[in-house]
């Protein structure tokens, strides 16, 4: 509740969240993100989102900041990214955060969520990049032989 009461500040001041109002945002129907200590609410964006909607939900609802700059996000990406912004992390001390951030790891996802299987990679389409080498391989043959 103190989220949508912060959300409904005057636009000449800042948005601010707490980790744990973060948290509560971590379905696919509400999906809200920390990077760098600024909160996107990404819920619109999880079709669109090249890597597929899973690599939002694993990050729902903490400080996805690793994570985002692990992958190597283009330019355009970190712009496209501001459009979701919706306000600043509150600092807490780190006992707060740890706590915070240990909240709900022995928790079941959402019944809406489905749990990934083992053999599923991090957001690579396999079967589409095994189509793009055969093709690419087909058309070497081809290429070489005619």
């Amino acid at each position: 509740l103190s989220g949508f009461c912060n959300s409904l500040m005057s636009d000449g001041e800042k948005k601010t969240y707490t980790l744990a109002e973060v948290a509560e945002h971590d379905t696919n129907q509400s999906l809200w993100l920390v990077i760098d200590n600024k909160v996107y609410d990404v819920t619109k964006f999880m079709d669109e989102h090249p890597g597929g909607e899973e690599v939002l939900l694993e990050q729902a609802g903490r400080d996805a900041t690793g994570a985002f700059e692990d992958v190597g996000h283009s330019t355009d990406a970190r712009d496209m990214r501001d459009s979701y912004y919706i306000g600043d992390l509150l600092e807490v001390d780190s006992g707060e955060k740890e706590a915070a951030e240990g909240e709900g790891e022995d928790e079941q996802p959402p019944e809406d969520v489905q749990p990934r299987a083992a053999n599923e990679g991090s957001g690579v389409n396999w079967p589409l990049a095994v189509i793009t080498v055969a093709v690419a391989a087909v058309a070497a043959y081809v290429f070489m032989y005619k």
